[in-house]
């Protein structure tokens, strides 16, 4: 039983260890319809061994305030493919930078950019699925 638990806890604790996060658009930041934005996806440096396996980055629109979470949908996806962060300065997280179209079809009002991420951790490569959202606003 306490070899369950623990085995459980260290698994949580890698599972954390590779989760990725939003680095850009800060949250808040607007954007207009049909222009380009950068996207960054940060994957904080950990000890424990991962191999990336693919990104999604979706934006969908709230409407009346209301989002759905990430894992439930992505809205308009914005990219979909692989990831492979980089460093790229001493006081950043090894990162990589996306390049994405903001449909010209969203209308004034609150948004959420959405991030699925898939990646193999560990030495048993066990599967690891997490999702992050950043709220911004659509001019």
């Amino acid at each position: 039983m306490f070899g369950s638990r623990l085995f459980v806890a260290f698994v949580a604790r890698t599972a954390l260890a590779q989760s990725v996060q939003i680095g850009l658009p800060d949250a808040g930041t607007v954007l207009n319809p049909g222009e380009d934005y950068t996207v960054q996806i940060q994957c904080p440096d950990s000890l424990t061994s991962s191999q990336e396996v693919a990104l999604v980055i979706g934006i969908q629109q709230c409407q009346n305030g209301h989002c759905f979470p990430p894992d439930e949908t992505l809205g308009n996806l914005l990219y979909s493919g692989s990831f492979n962060p980089q460093f790229h300065e001493p006081s950043l997280p090894p990162y990589q930078n996306f390049t994405v179209h903001i449909p010209d079809t969203m209308s004034s009002e609150s948004a959420l950019v959405g991030v699925a991420h898939f990646a193999l951790v560990g030495d048993s490569f066990a599967p690891l699925i997490d999702y992050h959202n950043q709220s911004v606003s659509i001019a």
